[in-house]
């Protein structure tokens, strides 16, 4: 990797696009679905707590897993790495769009706001009658499941779960603000969930540089431009140009 030359490209870009996942969540404290699965959730299988199927079955038991993440991320602090990204969209304006598979609302709390949430996001409910989305109660003073203060119907945990689709006017955003990027930065994703991992080759298709920011070798890594080899926050300081906090 040549990091002036990366760094080069991202300063001058006028169009950057941002897909994050799970890594720049990791330094909050944030684990992922599978690393949360300790102790009496350890006997379930992912489809048992996160698709339509085990919903319908048992809904008590997934309100109370979800209840529980929605608790820890309530704890959790954005980190230096949303930070920096919340300043990048500063700097590059209406020219910046930032896509995640984080369903944990850090970067709208770390000041994003040109953003779309790919998963959904554990801090709000939809309601399974009218379709509207509502946040959700205090963690103490949360009793799962909520009602739809609309119709009077139950919610769902807003989470696109396993077998449903991403959301129609989410993805057909993210996908439009990647083919039109000058630089995409992939940022602490594995890479093998699609089609947010195909996002990074709608940039490719169209003549842009794509960066990754991991510690790890990824799927996407031989189809990048650049790949720095850190986590979120010193990955993206080092392309920013500042040290980090």
């Amino acid at each position: 990797m040549n990091l002036p030359e990366a760094r080069a490209a991202l300063a001058s870009a006028r169009r950057v696009a941002v897909l994050t996942g799970a890594g720049v969540s990791a330094e909050s404290g944030i684990p992922t679905f599978r690393d949360a699965q300790t102790g009496h959730w350890a006997r379930f299988r992912p489809e048992d707590l996160a698709s339509p199927e085990a919903y319908r079955r048992d809904p008590e038991t997934v309100w109370q897993w979800y209840a529980g993440r929605y608790a820890d991320v309530s704890r959790a602090q954005p980190n230096e790495a949303h930070r920096l990204l919340a300043e990048l969209e500063r700097a590059k304006g209406a020219g910046f769009f930032l896509a995640t598979q984080n369903v944990d609302g850090l970067h709208t709390r770390a000041g994003s706001e040109r953003l779309v949430e790919l998963h959904g996001n554990l801090t709000t409910a939809r309601c399974e009658g009218c379709g509207i989305v509502t946040p959700l109660p205090a963690p103490d003073t949360f009793t799962p499941p909520p009602t739809c203060p609309v119709c009077a119907a139950r919610m769902r945990p807003n989470i696109v779960w396993f077998g449903e689709y991403l959301p129609e006017d989410a993805l057909e955003a993210a996908t439009h603000a990647f083919q039109e990027a000058d630089v995409a930065l992939i940022v602490g994703t594995s890479g093998v969930v699609y089609p947010a991992a195909g996002l990074a080759f709608e940039t490719r298709r169209e003549g842009g540089v794509v960066i990754e920011v991991n510690p790890e070798e990824t799927e996407l890594t031989p189809y990048m431009d650049h790949s720095v080899r850190d986590v979120a926050s010193k990955g993206l300081a080092a392309l920013l140009g500042e040290e980090p906090a």
